[in-house]
């Protein structure tokens, strides 16, 4: 059945507006955001600040010409700015393009070629290049210029459908493809807040993350300035022994990372010189959560944590929280007003009874879902079965609703919480001199962590290098695209037509 009239958002909607507005007008004085650095330095906005400042922000970029539906590219680190200017292009009825500060001058022109970038936000490190490519170039000066100038009196009328983020992820081919969303995937988060969340005005949320990451994003900022709560991140020194002294530090009462993340603070901090009384539970993204870590974890801490599963064109939509047992293992149900179903690989799309294997699908009615693929339409027509999204996801749901993740269809890695196409690293590594022939998938190195690997055939006369091929990789990929282990065969695995078996490379590495 499709998702319920009263879970569709209302025909006009802003996602900026819908975070901002009304917080400015209710709780103006409250702090809506905590940027910590280096040394403990804080900076502070309040929800009266950052409206002030998004609004100007909008201001100033429709000032400079660009029109709704112009894409906006931001390329920051972790900065206070990051997250006005991004609420600045939605404000303004603009595309905003988030990007990482990992990626490489190639990654990063790709990106605005592909989805023809018109202007191009900077923060530190970044310099203007030689060549802009006719588009804007943005920096600190003027973004600070906007915030102090003449504010839009109101955010953009947009329509609910019309289009707001445009967030690139890996596909199956040796590019990233782009995957874009309205202003109704805001509204289409309320199911997460109180099923996985559990999230109030009265939270102080602290995310691990980095801005350009939808996990961060959503979770870190769209979902407690949607509710009203506070959000805290952090853009100081990467130390993993961190986390335990910011929680206790800003009274922090959800925590949201990656698994690792929480194996890191067992492992490394010193737990009991903080108090975590604050903190109700965690929340985890990004990649699966081990029954070893959270059995660890509850045992050490006593302080719950919740999964959950989503994805680039969706975000969450099964999960674990207050209002649904966390079953070790699985991520949880999907969550109430969702519209699930489990899939058969090949046919028609009928739903498959409990404790079947086939993918994973959402009702296309979800207001959640992106609107298409940018200028990729096969690959969007091959993810849309009838009325239903399947993204490549295997998974049962059992009796009592529970997922049971069974891995991918296709050959699409995780690394760090970032999906990434073997073909996208293969490409690379098959640029090299030495290489003759290479294979890229996740290897295992212990019973919960999996990296990306590259299994090299040599050419002839060549001495296998692996150091040397992991530091060609970190010269044209973004860091948590980059192998981790090389492996050296004498042949790749292949099938009878001569293609890869990715998924035996690991076997025939030994």
């Amino acid at each position: 059945m499709p998702i319920p009239d009263d879970r569709l958002p209302p025909p006009r909607f802003n996602a900026a507006r819908s975070c901002l507005a009304e917080n400015a007008r209710l709780r103006g004085d409250k702090t809506a955001l905590v940027m910590v650095g280096e040394g403990e330095a804080v900076a502070r906005l309040t929800y009266a600040e950052a409206d002030r400042a998004v609004r100007g922000i909008a201001a100033g970029l429709l000032g400079l010409g660009l029109k709704p539906g112009d894409r906006v590219m931001i390329r920051m680190g972790n900065e206070a700015d990051y997250v006005l200017v991004y609420f600045g292009a939605l404000a303004a009825g603009l595309v905003a393009l988030p990007s990482s500060p990992q990626l490489t001058a190639d990654e990063a022109a790709f990106l605005m070629d592909n989805a023809g970038v018109s202007a191009v936000v900077v923060g530190a490190g970044f310099a203007k290049p030689a060549e802009t490519g006719g588009r804007l170039w943005l920096d600190a000066e003027a973004i600070a210029a906007m915030k102090a100038g003449a504010p839009l009196s109101d955010y953009a009328d947009t329509a609910a459908d019309d289009p707001a983020t445009l967030v690139y992820t890996s596909g199956t081919t040796s590019r990233p493809k782009g995957v874009l969303h309205a202003h109704r995937a805001v509204w289409g988060r309320r199911p997460m807040h109180a099923h996985w969340l559990g999230l109030a005005e009265t939270d102080v949320m602290l995310h691990a993350g980095t801005m350009n990451w939808t996990y961060t994003l959503g979770v870190g900022i769209t979902d407690p300035w949607a509710c009203g709560a506070t959000a805290v991140l952090y853009n100081g020194p990467r130390d993993r022994g961190v986390w335990p002294g910011l929680l206790d530090r800003h009274g922090a009462t959800i925590f949201a990372a990656v698994p690792s993340v929480f194996r890191q603070i067992l492992k490394y901090a010193d737990l009991e010189a903080h108090d975590l009384s604050r903190l109700r539970h965690g929340v985890t993204a990004g990649e699966a959560l081990s029954p070893d870590l959270l059995d660890d974890w509850t045992g050490i801490t006593g302080i719950p944590l919740y999964e959950a599963l989503g994805m680039s064109e969706i975000s969450t939509y099964v999960s674990s929280g207050p209002t649904t047992p966390v079953r070790p293992g699985s991520p949880g149900r999907p969550q109430p007003g969702r519209c699930v179903a489990i899939l058969p690989v090949e046919g028609e799309p009928v739903r498959l009874p409990p404790g079947e294997i086939g993918l994973l699908a959402v009702h296309r009615s979800e207001p959640g879902l992106m609107l298409d693929y940018w200028q990729r339409p096969e690959e969007a027509a091959a993810v849309m079965r009838g009325d239903w999204f399947a993204g490549g996801d295997l998974a049962s749901l059992d009796a009592d609703g529970y997922l049971w993740f069974h891995g991918r269809n296709d050959d699409l890695m995780n690394a760090m919480g970032y999906r990434v196409s073997p073909v996208e690293v293969e490409s690379v590594l098959a640029a090299h001199p030495d290489v003759a022939e290479v294979g890229v998938a996740e290897l295992s190195v212990r019973a919960d962590v999996r990296v990306i690997a590259a299994f090299v055939v040599p050419r002839s006369g060549a001495e296998p290098d692996a150091d040397g091929l992991i530091a060609w990789c970190g010269e044209r990929l973004a860091g948590y695209k980059c192998p981790r282990a090389v492996r050296f065969l004498e042949a790749l695995p292949r099938t009878a037509n001569g293609k890869v078996q990715r998924k035996r490379l690991a076997e025939a590495a030994g």
